[in-house]
């Protein structure tokens, strides 16, 4: 799948939920991808597509939030002449577009409760009804589906069915955020230099150390795709020297100093004993103190420590065996 050899991350959970993606992309299963705002959802549907037997079909990508109730049931499914006010000729839905193919159903979370009933007769029977049709239509299409909110707590309060939650839940993929990979952000910060350097013909610009450190500590609320838009910022900017903190955003050049303030220096006061230290007792003390101080969340720990999550998993590890 030469897609999802585009997909950048070396971390744990990218590479299971690449290898997840190959194996649901040759079947018809539903998908279900979950995932924050700018994760990269439509990536994933798009090699689920790409690595199906279906890739040479429609693929109808539709984002859900950005129908309104009164007009998603007829985009969906379509209606017929005089169902509705300026109903003058049949209309097709997207259902019909995309028999053959692929439906990608982007903000999913976002369908009004009628459409959802609707939905899980298709993907129970494969059969849906226009608006103000009496006979039932047939298509076959396979569905892939995203929510960036988190589905099963909103089925909890009600606002999405419990029965289609688990209809379209068969193969659930989900995407980590950026700020929990964070040994993958340099090699995303490379990829999108070297692409926006393609993109606009200059030479690839270089990130200095202090720049790819103060950014792998960056919580990245808008995900890769923020990565990516710092990026294209960047590239832009045609800078031929390395690039340092003060070419950044302001608002990343705001994040140097809160980072500053809550990091300042602390290591003067240190002494070596005459005697020495025996460095490895050292570490292993270090580390169970501030999982002890974090009651165990390896996140805020590896932030008292000065590492990223993976390195402090590789660090427990050899102290254990």
């Amino acid at each position: 799948m030469a897609l999802v050899q585009t997909i950048i991350g070396k971390h744990p959970a990218m590479k299971e939920l690449l290898r997840r993606v190959i194996l649901f992309a040759p079947t018809d299963v539903t998908v279900l991808i979950h995932g924050e705002t700018g994760t990269g959802k439509e990536l994933i549907a798009n090699a689920l597509q790409q690595g199906s037997l279906r890739k040479d079909h429609a693929y109808i990508c539709i984002n859900c939030a950005a129908l309104s109730v009164g007009i998603v049931e007829s985009e969906l499914f379509g209606a017929v002449k005089g169902a509705f006010t300026g109903a003058e000729t049949d209309k097709p839905g997207l259902f019909a577009a995309a028999d053959g193919g692929t439906l990608f159903l982007d903000e999913i979370n976002s369908l009004h409760s009628n459409v959802q009933a609707k939905l899980l007769r298709f993907l129970e029977s494969g059969e849906y009804l226009p608006v103000g049709c009496v006979k039932l239509q047939h298509a076959n299409v396979r569905i892939i589906a995203a929510s960036n909110a988190d589905l099963e707590a909103q089925v909890k309060r009600g606002g999405f069915r419990e029965d289609l939650y688990f209809r379209l839940s068969v193969a659930p993929l989900k995407l980590p955020p950026l700020r929990e990979r964070q040994d993958d952000i340099r090699l995303l910060l490379k990829h999108y230099m070297r692409l926006f350097a393609q993109k606009y013909r200059i030479k690839t610009p270089i990130l200095g150390e202090k720049v790819y450190s103060l950014l792998q500590k960056h919580a990245w609320p808008g995900n890769v795709r923020e990565l990516r838009n710092l990026c294209e910022n960047l590239a832009l900017q045609k800078i031929r020297r390395p690039i340092e903190i003060n070419d950044l955003p302001a608002i990343y050049q705001k994040l140097s100093q809160s980072v500053s303030e809550r990091h300042p220096r602390r290591h003067s006061h240190l002494t070596l004993p005459d005697k020495g230290v025996n460095l490895y007792e050292l570490e292993a003390s270090l580390i169970k103190l501030a999982l002890a101080r974090t009651k165990g969340n390896s996140r805020q720990a590896s932030v008292l420590l000065g590492l990223s999550v993976e390195a402090l998993k590789y660090r427990r590890k050899k102290l254990e065996d």
